[in-house]
């Protein structure tokens, strides 16, 4: 029998945090939901930050994920706006590592690389693709859902390949790294 897993993915925000899941049975995903918490209508930092953690908690002891996929801040002039993006992601972290969830954090443009096969594709592009690949009906206004929605998406693209962020500088470097799966 496949085993099944549920993957949230968050795209935070101050402003709007878009979330997305889907179930996965074996090689085969499901949509099972995507929206957006808005907080355009709050002007305290810190009640922005408590209803990131209330949502992202709410939706984890509703579907039960077993794995989070996070968009990682992408590198600004705005340093304000950085470390806002930080604490938010922060923030919906802390909820999935109070909840013990494996958390993954993937960059916005292997986001896009994964679910359009171009790393500089746009929102509506990706938005577009997930509606195709999960059979969507109808796309949200605010396209910060689908971002959610393609961290996920991503995450099940990626489970199971080499790990991100090793770098080899040739077949020796990968075997002093990974001794664990060479077999002698």
């Amino acid at each position: 029998m496949a085993k099944e897993r549920i993957i949230l993915g968050v795209d935070p925000g101050t402003t709007i945090m878009g979330f997305g899941l889907i179930k996965v049975v074996g090689k085969k995903m499901e949509f099972l939901q995507m929206n957006e918490l808005l907080l355009q209508k709050y002007n305290d930092p810190y009640t922005k930050l408590k209803l990131i953690f209330e949502r992202t908690i709410e939706l984890i002891d509703t579907y039960h994920p077993d794995e989070m996929a996070l968009e990682a801040p992408f590198y600004g002039k705005n340093v304000q706006s950085m470390l806002k993006l930080g604490r938010a992601q922060g923030v919906a972290m802390a909820a999935g590592l109070s909840r013990q969830l494996v958390i993954t954090e993937y960059m916005p443009k292997k986001i896009k690389m994964a679910i359009t096969g171009n790393g500089n594709a746009s929102k509506e592009q990706v938005a577009g693709m997930l509606k195709s690949t999960l059979g969507l009906k109808e796309l949200p206004k605010n396209l910060d859902a689908t971002d959610g929605l393609a961290a996920a998406v991503c995450h099940f693209y990626n489970s199971g390949k080499l790990e991100t962020g090793k770098s080899y500088s040739g077949w020796d470097s990968f075997v002093k790294q990974n001794q664990n799966r060479v077999k002698k």
